[in-house]
């Protein structure tokens, strides 16, 4: 609807409101929104979620019943770990650079790009991927992410030798490709599956399990693959422990999805997929979605915002044993430590922001929060980073982690309260391409900054378009369509 016929329509509530009890129910209505239709009735406006979550009544609607299902659980934690090792796989190369460019004789710029190009991959990939989520299902997009990625793990296994860095650079692609299949996951997974005072927490835990693998990807290659480049024999078994290490995890994962994963549950988890349920599929176009969530100027405020804040902090990861050891020399396992210090404090950030939102709903002011905090927090690392002090580092970098990388969940959650009832895969999706294009950008820029004239003045660039996006951020205007469903709110839904 347009403003003026948008304002009409809620006068006109009120004031059915106040005839309820003197006129009877109206048959329930149909408004349409692009291809896609969802039954409007003129039922009364409840205040909040029911206590009786199993028997739900939408206004306009049959009686739906809804059920929570243990299996969520095993679904959320094999995605977790599948999403882990891909994780992982991506930061592993960049950690440790300096070892890898001496082992495969090629430039710190070409080991860069084992990391770039999983940023590179995702952005013409990610329209074909989210198509196949929303046609297919959950399950074949999971077995195509989590077997890309097992099939990618065991082609590094043959990369193993200093003249075959286009074997690794093919298994990091293949692994690349996975990623596509994996990052849009965590909010169709927590909305089809879990139920409306959880599903920001189960989102929060699915993208948990990602950042954990960053996390383990700062930690463990640092260990496993010393620097010991005196001995190129040593070092490449060192690096073959690792990659067969890896390959036999994601075998055992694979297994895992067959047996565990299924598309959607027999009955919904709450009203909001009770509703999308009760859609003809026919009603339902891919192309019509996009352009609705390309129409919804809240979502592409968010869509900017998201890509400054996550590219920033692929640019970060991704250069940062270059940052550290550029006044720190050899210090390549305490770089490490300081990305793992990042990654934690990120996840616990995820886990608190997930259970706040559960609890408040207060999207908006979440997310400006964060994004203030983690600007300064930016700031501070920025200018204590060639202190010559390790453990100064060591504490801002867990500062920066927690604010920057627990804004990761908090993202996706919004983007499908404030596009609902568009697909989740499809609104995290484009979140994610964003990201990855921001996140070539910076770090492409930021490697050149940080080369001529010193990490700091790359990290002042980063600063910079943390500002924009905070300014970006506070033009959001909070509108939780799938909050309002939950709760009862039903009586109208406003075209997107």
């Amino acid at each position: 609807f347009k403003a003026g016929a948008l304002c009409s329509r809620l006068h006109s509530l009120v004031d059915a409101e106040k005839e309820a009890k003197k006129e009877e129910p109206e048959e329930p209505e149909s408004h349409t929104n692009g291809d896609l239709q969802l039954p409007v009735g003129n039922g009364t406006i409840e205040n909040d979620v029911p206590q009786d979550e199993n028997q739900t009544m939408l206004s306009g609607l049959p009686k739906q019943e809804t059920k929570l299902y243990l299996s969520r659980f095993a679904i959320l934690a094999v995605f977790s770990l599948y999403s882990l090792v891909n994780a992982f796989q991506w930061i592993q190369y960049s950690i440790i650079t300096n070892i890898f460019t001496e082992f495969y004789h090629v430039s710190s710029g070409a080991i860069d790009w084992l990391s770039v190009v999983y940023m590179l991959v995702y952005v013409p990939l990610i329209f074909p991927a989210t198509w196949l989520l929303d046609l297919k299902g959950l399950r074949v997009t999971a077995l195509l992410g989590c077997g890309l990625n097992c099939i990618g793990a065991w082609v590094k296994c043959a990369s193993v030798r200093s003249d075959l860095f286009g074997v690794t650079m093919l298994g990091q692609v293949l692994c690349s490709i996975a990623q596509v299949f994996i990052l849009g996951l965590p909010s169709r997974i927590a909305s089809v599956w879990f139920g409306p005072r959880e599903v920001s927490t189960a989102c929060a835990v699915g993208v948990l399990g990602n950042q954990l693998g960053v996390a383990i990807g700062f930690l463990l290659p640092p260990v496993l693959v010393p620097n010991t480049v005196h001995n190129i024999g040593l070092v490449g078994y060192n690096i073959s422990v690792m990659f067969y290490v890896t390959a036999t995890i994601s075998t055992v994962l694979f297994i895992a999805t067959i047996i565990v994963f299924k598309d959607r549950p027999p009955l919904p988890p709450s009203r909001a997929q009770a509703v999308l349920l009760g859609i003809p599929s026919e009603n339902y176009s891919y192309k019509q979605s996009i352009v609705n969530l390309f129409k919804n100027v809240p979502f592409i405020l968010l869509l900017i915002s998201y890509g400054i804040l996550t590219g920033t902090f692929y640019s970060v990861s991704t250069l940062l044993n270059q940052m550290i050891i550029e006044k720190n020399k050899g210090e390549e396992v305490n770089a490490g430590r300081i990305g793992l210090t990042l990654v934690v404090a990120g996840m616990v950030g995820s886990i608190l922001c997930g259970l706040l939102l559960d609890q408040t709903k207060g999207y908006m002011k979440t997310t400006m929060v964060i994004y203030v905090f983690s600007f300064i927090a930016m700031i501070v690392f920025t200018f204590t980073l060639n202190l010559g002090y390790l453990v100064i580092v060591f504490i801002t970098a867990g500062v920066l982690g927690f604010f920057m990388t627990g804004y990761l969940p908090l993202g996706f959650e919004f983007a499908v309260e404030i596009t609902y009832p568009e697909p989740e895969g499809t609104s995290s999706g484009l979140l994610n391409a964003f990201a990855q294009v921001f996140g070539i950008i910076f770090t492409l820029i930021q490697r050149r900054l940080t080369t001529a004239y010193g990490a700091q003045v790359g990290n002042i660039f980063l600063c910079v378009w943390i500002f924009a996006g905070i300014i970006l951020t506070a033009l959001i205007k909070s509108n939780l369509r799938r909050h309002s469903i939950n709760i009862g709110l039903v009586n109208s839904l406003e075209k997107v």
